[in-house]
């Protein structure tokens, strides 16, 4: 007879030792509805879910009617009936009537034989249609309510146990009916199993190990994991289930019967534990868990974080197993599949990679339910529970089962959504719970806290938390012991919560900088392999260097050699080099003078490999006869250039080595290639003197070598570029480094004195060194240095990415402005100024930028015939580049009034204060009020001059005024052209802009040479086709157009204007409107017979060949002249020289003179001539003066074109 009344059972529940707090100000609950409470002894140890179905069960002990114990005997009878009908199989009766077919049988017998097989048959119809169609699990669950509202514990606890059996069998049958399970009546089952496996009862453990196993089941399946761990408390009974078990002492059931659900179990949480935890994207990381989590269940998370245990109300204390501190590790193999456990102790292990388990498929199909369904027949099926193979995850000890299912848990909460973040940011509001995950010895623990805190702290919505500085700290060690153990997944996931952690708190990285940077460059050395920590790592710095802080000068060149290994590195990424150029270029911008043996290292190993590329390319590309003389003069002048360069590192960075070389902060640097080997022959007890000068002059040849480099090859400007070029020519360009360096090497000449004086008054003697005078200091060529950066800028100018950097500068505009327009008082080079105005306009017109320039008018349309953009190169400078109509497009523009007095001040400071153009019929007193009346008329330049210079010459320095018309300074015939008059004056700009303002002036370059000794040279074809496609990219041609020419210049004026007819460029030949020829040879030059004729010793370059009197192709572009302006298409006007020119100058004052071009070459046979009376070939084109012939003539001849052409 059943008792009459049902024993009584204590429930488990959460005793939280510390308080949680809330954006209120009372504190919030404690799990189990966030009270901490004794329960009272209940009438029936029913879960929560029973207790809300069974709402009609007395709340005291009744005794059971006879009727009573009948239905209850009749009910349990039916179920095991109906469970012995599912799992057995009758055949041994079967098989021995079917052997035996001799054996007699009563009709009786026969009878009810039949009737008891088909209702055998009937009733195992109805049960496998049941199971089938998901009923099964609904039937048993309402047998199992019945009996379990009027049975008592003993009648309970075989019923449950025979329940759970049968469901575990269902569940392991297929994804349908493990789905059925999930889904009977409303998920009641699954939070039945759940409350189950957390009872911490010692007598129910074979229920708990079969709850267990079909808990396993469902967990390890993707399609109803979900619907698994959803269920409210879902997390917090599996926690309490671990956390028992470390409490509870062996029991009298079986237990190797009870470790195999735990084992099945600890195996499912463990895989979808682990299987996420090779990826840093969140992407890959699925949230299992719901976005709206209870308070209690995070809490649970919470705590068992924190202490790595729960306080239960009972069942406390140590048993066999081992307590907590000890140091354990458990390796077991399940077919084929390894699995690592490590046991946690109360101090922090070094060892990172504790939860390491493999896992031998896809996070969607985990190889515990793989494991499981692994049955081949229906024995195997019925026999599942005993193939289970006991002994997975036996040794490891439960707290490592539930820290890191509990770390998981809050990782997949803080990804599922934004109130989740916050009721874990409220709950942890200390940090403590994610410090200690950081802190954990498991590496699943690691990885999901480092989730965790990157979650947190990508959420803006969220008030930082006070520990994000000690996150910081934390998720760095992390990163750098598991770079150590080669654990790479781990170290990013660390890194990428580490870069939010440092891109957030300003304490956060106040502590990187003063304690974490050794630590990271170590681990940057480390990983120099892969290349998703070094870019994790660049961007931290990057984020260390570009923010509030910023890096100190011992710890910028600690990392310059790494920096600059990012930068040149081939396995680098465009994110990892761009974020080492803005940690260098913030490192030149900060420290100055002290940074220049780093921007000096950047631009030696910027010219090695701009050199190694044009060597592959030469080879790759083959051979071509006419420019690879060109290229490689350049390769082998860049190649010497770049040695210089590298011995100029090692000697100024070796003045400041005083003590070992291991601890020397450019060390990184000068052991990459190429100082090392130099740095290896330094003399380190007694390193060269430093001499600021040499230093700045290697800087110099350096940045020419890669603007000759670049202005050849059109693949280079895009490779620098991305190589951070930029940054070392806004350097130079915006600052003065080297000035400063030499004022302070001066300054320590000038204290030498003093020092040595005082030394020698101990020696009795005095003998000061001459090395040490200030005036023997010399001054760096800072000008020259900024002239070849800002050309190699008008280069890179050209190039999209380029004009959109530059664009984005304020300040480098400001300054390209202040220099065009000449208001840098320490800025005079008008080649710099010309290129500041050249980069404005290629920037800002091709940026389309609201262009309102007055460059082009509207009957003209666009400048270039093809696009409203012109290009300018570094071949093609721009005279006055103040004006207005030079006017920089997307700027704002002067006013009108400030036009004019621009132009009146040019007028009134370059002008003659005696020279008057009487001549021209117009005085100087009227041309600056006609200056200004004709450009209050209109704004629009009406006419393009163009200036081209000749042999050995230059863009300005041909143009100059002259001293003497008739003798020059230089004794060398390569110096032809040097040193001929004044220095520094410019006479298209200081008269012509203003006795003809309506034009604007061009002067063209273009490299010459008299003999090869003098370096490579192209010839006279090959350089007219390159000027030709400067002009018209630079819109030259939309417009009349008059050329000034002299000697050389105008065959390649003739040259190019043939081969524009011969290409159809129409449009340059047809606005050609007027040409004058200084000195010209149309028939060849005596200068260029004689070297032609002893050329195995003068060498002559390509283009004096085609000098030669008498040339045929001289006499064809004559021809082609004469029919142009016989047509009335241009006017002509030629200037004749009358002098001898000295070429050679001897001892004693003898000199070599020769005629150069004489009369009858310099005269093309129609137009005008003008013979220059004591004018030698030098000075033909340079005036003494405003009333000198040589400009009265070629103004005059300007306004009889712009009267008629205009």
């Amino acid at each position: 007879m059943l008792r009459r009344c049902l024993r009584p059972r204590r429930l488990f529940y959460l005793h939280y030792s510390r308080r949680f707090y809330s954006s209120s100000s009372k504190p919030v609950e404690s799990p189990d509805n966030l009270k901490i409470r004794h329960p009272e002894p209940s009438q029936s140890p029913l879960p929560q879910n029973f207790q809300t179905h069974l709402s009609t069960v007395p709340s005291r002990t009744v005794p059971l009617s006879r009727n009573s114990v009948l239905t209850l005997s009749a009910t349990l009878l039916s179920a095991i009936v109906a469970s012995v009908a599912v799992l057995s199989v009758n055949k041994g009766n079967e098989a021995s009537d079917g052997n035996n077919p001799s054996t007699r049988r009563s009709p009786l017998h026969e009878s009810v034989h039949g009737t008891i097989q088909k209702t055998n048959d009937s009733f195992r119809r109805i049960v496998h249609q049941a199971k089938q169609t998901s009923v099964a699990a609904s039937v048993l669950w309402q047998s199992l309510r019945s009996v379990m509202t009027s049975a008592n514990h003993e009648v309970r606890v075989g019923f449950e146990l025979r329940v759970v059996s049968l469901l575990a069998d269902i569940a392991a049958a297929n994804a349908s009916r493990r789905a059925a399970i999930v889904s009977a009546n409303g998920g009641a089952v699954v939070d039945w199993l759940l409350e189950t496996v957390a009872v911490g009862k010692a007598d129910v453990s074979g229920t708990q190990a079969e709850a267990a196993r079909v808990l396993a089941y469902l967990i390890a399946d993707p399609g109803v994991r979900r619907d698994v761990l959803g269920r409210p408390g879902a997390v917090s009974y599996l926690l309490r289930a671990f956390v028992w078990e470390q409490h509870s002492g062996p029991s009298s059931f079986d237990i190797s019967d009870s470790l195999k659900g735990r084992s099945m179990l600890v195996a499912a949480i463990m895989d979808i534990v682990t299987s996420n935890c090779n990826s840093v994207e969140k992407q890959s990381f699925k949230p299992w868990l719901p976005g709206n989590a209870e308070m209690r269940d995070i809490a649970a998370a919470v705590q068992v974080i924190e202490e790595g245990d729960m306080h239960l109300d009972e069942g406390e204390g140590d048993h066999d197993g081992g307590g907590r501190g000890m140091k354990g590790i458990g390796i077991k193999i399940l077919e084929g599949t390894t699995a690592l456990g490590l046991a946690r102790t109360t101090e922090h292990m070094t060892l990172d990679n504790s939860n390491d388990i493999p896992s031998a498929l896809e996070r969607d199909a985990p190889n515990t339910l793989e494991l499981l369904n692994k049955r081949d027949s229906a024995v195997e099926q019925a026999n599942l529970s005993a193939a289970v193979v006991p002994g997975l995850w036996d040794d490891l000890h439960t707290q490592h089962v539930a820290v890191p299912f509990a770390a998981w848990a809050l990782a997949n909460w803080a990804m599922a959504s934004e109130t989740n973040r916050s009721h874990i940011e409220e709950l942890d509001r200390d940090g403590e719970a994610v410090m200690s995950a950081l802190l954990a010895p498991e590496r699943s623990v690691k990885w999901h806290g480092s989730l965790v805190a990157r979650l947190l702290l990508e959420d803006h919505n969220l008030p930082l938390n006070g520990s994000v500085s000690d996150w910081a700290s934390s998720l760095l060690s992390t990163a750098s012991h598991a770079s150590k153990n080669e654990d790479i997944s781990l170290s990013q996931m660390a890194l990428s919560a580490f870069i939010v952690a440092v891109e957030r708190s300003q304490e956060a990285r106040r502590t990187v900088i003063e304690k974490g940077l050794e630590l990271m460059r170590v681990t940057a050395k480390r990983t120099a392999k892969h290349q998703q920590v070094q870019e994790a790592l660049a961007k931290s710095l990057e984020l260390l260097s570009t923010k509030d802080s910023h890096l100190s000068i011992e710890e910028s060149q600690k990392w310059s050699g790494i920096l600059l290994s990012w930068v040149f590195g081939k396995s680098s990424s465009n994110g990892i080099r761009s974020s080492a150029i803005r940690i260098l270029s913030c490192i030149l911008e900060d420290h100055g003078p002290s940074s220049v043996p780093i921007s000096q290292g950047w631009l030696a190993l910027l010219l090695n490999d701009t050199l190694a590329s044009c060597k592959a390319s030469s080879v790759k590309e083959g051979t071509d006869k006419v420019k690879t003389p060109i290229d490689q003069s350049n390769i082998l002048l860049a190649g010497q250039t770049a040695n210089q360069l590298a011995v100029a590192v090692v000697n100024l960075a070796g003045n400041q080595l005083t003590g070992s070389v291991d601890t020397f902060p450019l060390a990184d640097l000068l052991s990459l290639e190429p100082f090392a080997g130099p740095f290896k022959n330094l003399k380190k007890d007694n390193p060269p003197k430093f001499v600021v000068a040499d230093s700045a002059l290697a800087t110099l040849k350096g940045i020419k070598a890669l603007a000759e480099i670049c202005a050849e090859d059109s693949l280079l400007p895009d490779k620098i570029t991305d190589l951070g070029v930029l940054c070392l020519l806004r350097r130079y360009l915006l600052r003065d480094d080297y000035e400063k360096l030499s004022a302070i090497e001066a300054y320590a000449a000038s204290r030498a004195p003093e020092a040595q004086e005082r030394v020698s008054s101990n020696y009795s003697e005095s003998s000061p060194s001459n090395t040490n005078n200030p005036s023997s200091v010399r001054v760096p060529p800072t000008a020259r240095i900024r002239r070849h950066a800002a050309r190699l800028l008008t280069i890179l100018s050209l190039l999209p990415k380029v004009q959109k950097v530059i664009a984005a500068d304020e300040t480098w505009c400001k300054w390209l402005e202040d220099c065009a327009d000449g208001k840098i008082s320490s800025i005079n080079d008008l080649k710099i100024r010309s290129y500041a105005r050249a980069i404005l306009l290629n920037v800002f017109c091709n940026q389309q930028i609201g262009i309102d320039s007055v460059n082009s008018g509207p009957e003209n349309g666009s400048r270039d015939g093809t696009s409203n953009c012109p290009s300018y190169n570094d071949m093609i400078f721009l005279i006055n580049p103040e004006l207005p109509h030079w006017k920089c497009p997307g700027k704002d523009r002067y006013s009108l009034q400030q036009d004019k007095s621009i132009l009146n001040k040019v007028d009134s400071t370059n002008s003659d204060s005696t020279g008057v153009t009487q001549v021209s019929g117009v005085a100087d007193s009227s041309d600056s009020s006609n200056v200004s009346n004709n450009y209050s008329d209109s704004e629009i330049p009406q006419m393009d001059i163009v200036f081209v210079h000749g042999l050995r010459g230059g863009p300005y320095k041909t143009w100059r005024i002259s001293e003497d018309k008739y003798s020059t300074k230089s004794g060398l015939v390569e110096k032809i052209d040097e040193e001929a008059g004044k220095h520094g004056t410019f006479w298209p700009a200081e008269w012509l802009s203003a006795d003809f303002p309506k034009a604007r002036m061009f002067s063209l370059k273009y490299k010459t040479n008299l003999t090869q000794w003098s370096g490579a040279s192209l010839p006279l074809q090959e350089v007219s086709s390159m000027l030709l496609k400067k002009l018209i990219a630079a819109g030259i041609g939309t417009r009349p157009v008059v050329f000034v020419t002299h000697s050389l210049g105008g065959l390649v004026v003739k040259q190019m204007l043939y081969k524009a007819k011969t290409e159809n460029m129409d449009n340059l030949v047809n606005n050609t409107v007027g040409v004058m020829f200084y000195s010209c040879p149309h028939f060849g030059s005596k200068l260029a017979d004689m070297p032609w004729r002893i050329g195995l010793v003068l060498r002559p370059a390509p283009t004096i060949g085609e000098l030669r009197s008498g040339s045929p192709r001289l006499v064809q572009l004559n021809d082609f002249l004469r029919r142009l302006h016989k047509k009335q298409m241009l006017q002509v006007l030629s200037f004749s020289e009358t002098k001898v020119t000295p070429i050679v100058e001897g001892y004693g004052g003898w000199a070599f003179r020769m005629e150069i071009v004489p009369i009858e070459s310099a005269y093309p046979g129609f137009g005008e001539l003008v013979v220059l009376e004591a004018t030698d070939h030098i000075n033909s084109c340079k005036p003494l003066s405003r009333s000198d012939p040589s400009y009265t003539e070629a103004l005059e001849f300007l306004r009889k074109l712009e009267a008629q052409y205009t």
